[in-house]
């Protein structure tokens, strides 16, 4: 899978509305309380399109701008190549191009530690989200994770007659052998490798032999290698019986009448993040609103809009999953819920992703 995925954007103030709207009733950083002329005409939200770019609106850009006066203006130019434009501006002292950047967490992080965002832990709502609404390994909040996503284990109910598998181990049976699926760079799939291999989270990133000796093994079962779009095919045409991919494939192959299940096996299964991010460079007033806005994301009835449109777990307490999902492991809304998961912390996989990539490929391609 890559980061080219898609997502979205949105943005009052007086303390009688501001437990309502989800906007702080008061500025951040000791700035005189913001006035209407203070108010951009506009904010500029970096988003990915489809679904992702439409529940955005849906559920923070349009009420924030119904509540504030503010236009959004969602610019769907793509993560890696936004990223640059924005490291130059505030290398060069310019104003960035984008007030806010709805981004994958690892991406966001790259950012975050070439230290380009803005501390944004001053948010009156970020007490309210989830402790992995707040990025592990900073001293601060860079950015501000959202919501969240599991690489399930998707299954063809005719292959599991028995009922749903209860571990990765399946993989290696030989019945499987070329009807297994992967994503072609191993993402999601290196936590439950080192485990497989005999390893634990603790190895990560020191020591992930045990990971590369589990993919020698899982070679020769000759699994198909992929990208999304790849697994709901490979379902459809009856190609597969498992998988690694994310919650969002296995869901929608079955809304579109395909014999497929999901599941997080016994060892667990690896979940990620988006979050949102604010550059540094802004003049004074628009850093304030987009701050508000970020802030507004994090709101009651923001998030549950929102992630309703995405299929995905928002990261506060409280909001109400869809049917399908309820108590769902691969859906998780509570710190007891996320302990069962294999989380790695953003910046371990900025240093050493790209290399488990190249690794995974030469073993899948020796």
């Amino acid at each position: 899978m890559t980061d080219e995925r898609t997502r979205l954007s949105r943005r009052r103030l007086l303390a009688a509305t501001a437990a309502g709207t989800g906007l702080a009733a008061t500025p951040w950083l000791g700035r005189r309380p913001a006035m209407a002329q203070d108010k951009p005409a506009e904010l500029i939200v970096r988003a990915w399109g489809g679904v992702w770019v439409e529940s955005l609106e849906k559920g923070v850009s349009k009420p924030f701008t119904e509540q504030t006066g503010i236009a959004v203006r969602h610019d769907l130019t793509e993560d890696n190549e936004i990223r640059p434009k924005i490291w130059a501006a505030v290398d060069q002292g310019r104003a960035p191009p984008i007030h806010v950047n709805w981004d994958t967490s690892t991406n966001a992080t790259k950012s975050a530690l070439r230290g380009v965002t803005e501390d944004l832990g001053d948010l009156a709502n970020l007490k309210d989200m989830l402790a992995a609404a707040r990025p592990a390994g900073f001293p601060g909040v860079p950015l501000i994770n959202m919501y969240s996503y599991v690489y399930v284990m998707a299954y063809r109910d005719e292959a599991f007659p028995g009922g749903k598998p209860d571990s990765w181990g399946v993989l290696l049976d030989p019945k499987f052998k070329g009807r297994i699926a992967l994503y072609d760079d191993g993402i999601g799939f290196h936590p439950v490798a080192v485990i497989m291999g005999g390893g634990t989270m603790a190895d990560i990133p020191g020591n992930m032999q045990p990971a590369w000796e589990f993919l020698a093994k899982l070679k020769e079962q000759a699994p198909l290698l992929g990208e999304d779009p790849d697994f709901t095919t490979w379902f459809q045409n009856g190609e597969i019986d498992v998988a690694c991919t994310i919650l969002s494939n296995a869901r929608a192959a079955k809304q579109n009448g395909i014999a497929v299940s999901w599941t997080v096996p016994k060892e667990g299964a690896k979940v990620d993040t988006d979050g949102m991010w604010i550059p540094k460079g802004l003049p004074a007033n628009e850093l304030h609103w987009a701050k508000e806005y970020v802030n507004f994301a994090m709101s009651q009835n923001a998030q549950q809009v929102w992630t309703d449109g995405l299929g995905l777990p928002g990261l506060r307490p409280g909001l109400t999953p869809p049917a399908d999902l309820v108590g769902d492991p691969a859906y998780p809304t509570t710190p007891a819920d996320f302990a069962k998961l294999l989380s790695v912390p953003t910046p371990v996989l900025v240093e050493h992703e790209a290399e488990w990539f190249q690794k995974f490929n030469e073993i899948m391609q020796g």
